[in-house]
């Protein structure tokens, strides 16, 4: 059998007994019975609006309770309310935490900024919500998604703060799950990407050369237009090989590693399309190559969507090292698009799936006339 938990709201025989004395009307010295019972009327009244006032506001309390990972912390974060089930999941007893900050619970999982934004969000009155990844009591992991609300004085300055959470550990779990497959389908693609290019460049590409030098030399020995057209004809191959071997996996990329391969592709770039990009990099070492790979591909998408769609001829690309993550930005003052509606959509969405295989964020900013910008920031 199920065990039947205990009813809190105050529709219990305690709860009554405690409202029991709102009932009680107290005797007025007054110069008219009529008044009196008027006075007590109205009285009773009130006290009844009173009674069904504070029985919805605990049975909404109830039902919170009852379905959510409930805690209230003051102005400072120190918490002065935890309900049954914030102790079932953190493994910590109300003892533990009242009195204390929720650091009690933090994983080490979020950096400092994230925090730090939290605050500012909520120390300003406004509502904040994300999800965190906790550390309960024993150790074990779990993850919560997290609103919290700012309860404001008569100033509008925060003096306490609600938060209500909810369990997502085995979500985040699946996601986990897929953003490794999805990783392993990327590394799978790119190294037939690095071997098709290779074959190219080495196998094809080299024979076309050699029979390039054979036709220059009958070139030399003959002047005929058959042999001049074979030439121009070899010549356009190696150049296409060429281009299309650097588009499945540029050889720079993995010898000299991200920058040198992106100054690489912008040159080649602006050269074919006559679109001028400004590159600022502030980044003076080596990634992981699955990092360098990702940054090297969402800017090589980015920009072949300027090229199709933005209708401009010049563009930006920043990288810039943070304390601990490597911020990425493409940018372009062109017609900009709704990406909810737009046919780039799997292009964008499989930058997406990029970023985070690696653990990055991808951020899109673009709308109709105000040009598109493109923020990818991965942790390092």
């Amino acid at each position: 059998m199920m065990e039947q938990k205990p009813d809190k709201r105050l529709g219990t025989e305690q709860n009554r007994k405690d409202l029991s004395g709102l009932d009680k009307v107290p005797t007025a010295d007054t110069e008219s019975a009529d008044e009196t019972m008027l006075e007590n009327t109205h009285y009773q009244r009130v006290t009844e609006e009173l009674k069904k006032s504070m029985q919805e506001l605990m049975d909404l309390k109830f039902a919170l309770d009852e379905s959510s990972i409930v805690a209230i912390t003051d102005s400072r974060g120190i918490i002065t309310y935890v309900n049954d089930q914030f102790c079932e999941i953190s493994k910590f007893t109300s003892e533990d935490l009242l009195g204390h900050d929720h650091r009690i619970v933090n994983s080490g999982y979020h950096s400092k900024e994230y925090f730090r934004e939290m605050w500012r969000t909520i120390g300003s009155g406004k509502v904040w919500k994300g999800e965190l990844r906790n550390r309960a009591k024993d150790g074990t992991i779990y993850w919560v998604d997290t609103t919290i609300v700012p309860f404001l004085n008569e100033k509008g300055k925060p003096y306490q703060y609600l938060s209500i959470r909810y369990e997502i550990t085995e979500r985040k779990r699946v996601e986990e799950e897929l953003q490794k497959m999805m990783a392993k389908i990327i590394d799978v693609q790119e190294e037939e990407r690095k071997r098709l290019s290779r074959n190219l460049h080495d196998g094809i590409g080299q024979n076309l050369y050699s029979h390039l030098i054979t036709i220059n030399r009958l070139l030399a020995e003959m002047d005929h237009p058959l042999l001049q057209q074979m030439q121009d004809e070899a010549t356009e191959l190696i150049e296409e090989i060429r281009d299309i071997s650097w588009e499945l996996r540029p050889s720079v990329l993995d010898d000299l590693g991200l920058v040198p391969a992106i100054r690489s592709f912008l040159t080649r770039f602006s050269d074919h399309y006559k679109i001028d990009v400004v590159f600022e990099c502030v980044l003076n070492r080596r990634l992981n190559v699955n990092i360098e790979t990702t940054i090297y591909r969402i800017i090589q998408e980015s920009l072949t969507n300027i090229r199709k769609y933005a209708d401009v001829f010049e563009a930006t690309v920043t990288i810039r090292e943070l304390d601990s993550a490597v911020r990425v930005m493409i940018e372009d003052k062109g017609i900009g698009f709704d990406f909810r509606q737009d046919s780039r959509g799997v292009g964008l969405f499989s930058m997406d799936e990029r970023a985070r295989s690696v653990g990055g964020e991808l951020s899109i900013y673009s709308s109709a006339g105000k040009g598109t910008r493109i923020i990818l920031e991965v942790p390092i």
